[in-house]
């Protein structure tokens, strides 16, 4: 295992002290590493991963150096248009370093949405012709493919990228935990929107440990799956999915549970939605301030006002809740001629310890999910 200080002095060393990025589980150690060592203004979460390279094309323009981009590898897609259309050599030729978490790695077990990224991820990297470095566990070995890479990089004037496998990293543990005096979780919100919900209405659920919570909650409460999409995938996109059900299918109440770091990831969604108006859409965000499902970095989403953006972009009602009888009282306004409507829910970060994974595979989640509404 390579140590994390180790790895920060090597990048160090090479010239890097600017980093931005996307949490992810794979890189959560060395991510929190950084974030405990860094300046907040030379180590900046992007909102998603293309924007990640362009903020750092942005620096290199502005001083020369080499920065470094992390990510999962499932936010490769997020950077393609950046990395061919702005740092290639053929364009304005910027070098950056990118760090990318290896998901679904072939012969190591994962999840489904991260087995097709984790086959193809060598191959995007090949296809973009950049050069990569999977990087080895044993630190002498690491140090200079972190040299090696770097170098590259600078010479080149193009990106490079290094290839981080599962357990490379050792342990550590973020210090800048986000602390809040909120009452709520986000399992204990979840439970009063089902609750509060018709057996008629559906969930479209975002990535990460809401669709686990949801799809537990549904067990407890002994209630069918089919009511629900579980994104299990595709960070950002849940708004958009809810949106194209809810306009095919006006009369069924869609509900969208999303996350503050999804929401960040394509805001531009919200802009869509209002133009459409649905008046069956209801957009609920579940706010912890953190990529808690990749790490507990923090995001920005404590400091956006979400309800403003949301009338701003002509949803008809927004409102920003704390506690389950605020959010049951939000859930009772919704009414006809109301919606496209928000409501953000301000909770702590925190979930099980043993909270599992759905046992349904996604195929058959669509499956069922479109009976569902074909029935009705």
């Amino acid at each position: 295992m390579i140590r994390t200080d180790n790895f920060y002095k090597w990048l160090k060393e090479n010239g890097i002290d600017f980093f931005t990025g996307v949490p992810d589980s794979l890189l959560k150690d060395i991510c929190a590493y950084i974030t405990d060592n860094t300046p907040k203004r030379n180590n900046i979460i992007a909102a998603n991963e293309g924007n990640a390279v362009a903020l750092a094309a942005g620096y290199h323009l502005a001083t020369g150096k080499l920065p470094l981009v992390y990510m999962q590898n499932s936010g490769m897609g997020n950077t393609v248009n950046p990395l061919l259309s702005l740092t290639d050599e053929q364009v304005y030729s910027i070098p950056v370093l990118l760090m990318i978490g290896w998901r679904g790695e072939p012969g190591i077990k994962d999840e489904p949405q991260h087995k097709k990224q984790g086959m193809v991820t060598l191959d995007l990297l090949e296809a973009m012709q950049i050069p990569y470095y999977v990087l080895g566990d044993d630190e002498k070995e690491a140090e200079k493919q972190v040299a090696e890479a770097a170098n590259k990089a600078k010479e080149t004037s193009a990106p490079v990228a290094l290839v981080v496998k599962k357990g490379t990293f050792e342990k550590y543990t973020i210090k800048e935990k986000i602390e809040t005096d909120y009452p709520l979780k986000r399992e204990e919100a979840i439970k009063k929107i089902v609750s509060y919900l018709d057996q008629s209405d559906v969930i479209v659920s975002t990535t990460g440990k809401t669709s686990r919570e949801l799809f537990e909650i549904r067990e407890a409460n002994g209630q069918p799956h089919f009511t629900d999409f579980l994104t299990v995938g595709s960070m950002g996109h849940t708004s958009q999915i809810a949106l194209g059900i809810a306009l095919q299918k006006p009369d069924r109440k869609v509900v969208c549970i999303d996350g503050d770091g999804a929401v960040l990831m394509h805001m531009g969604g919200m802009a869509i939605i209002g133009s459409q108006q649905p008046d069956n859409y209801l957009h609920i965000v579940i706010n912890n301030g953190a990529h808690e499902s990749v790490g507990g970095q923090p995001t920005v989403g404590f400091s956006v006002d979400l309800p403003a953006i949301a009338k701003a972009c002509n949803y008809k009602s927004a409102v920003r809740v704390k506690t389950a009888d605020e959010l049951e009282q939000a859930l009772k306004n919704i009414k006809p001629g109301t919606s496209p409507a928000l409501i953000e829910v301000l909770v702590k970060v925190g979930s099980r310890a043993d909270l599992g994974r759905p046992t349904i595979k996604p195929v058959d989640n669509k499956k069922n999910f479109m009976k569902n509404l074909s029935d009705k």
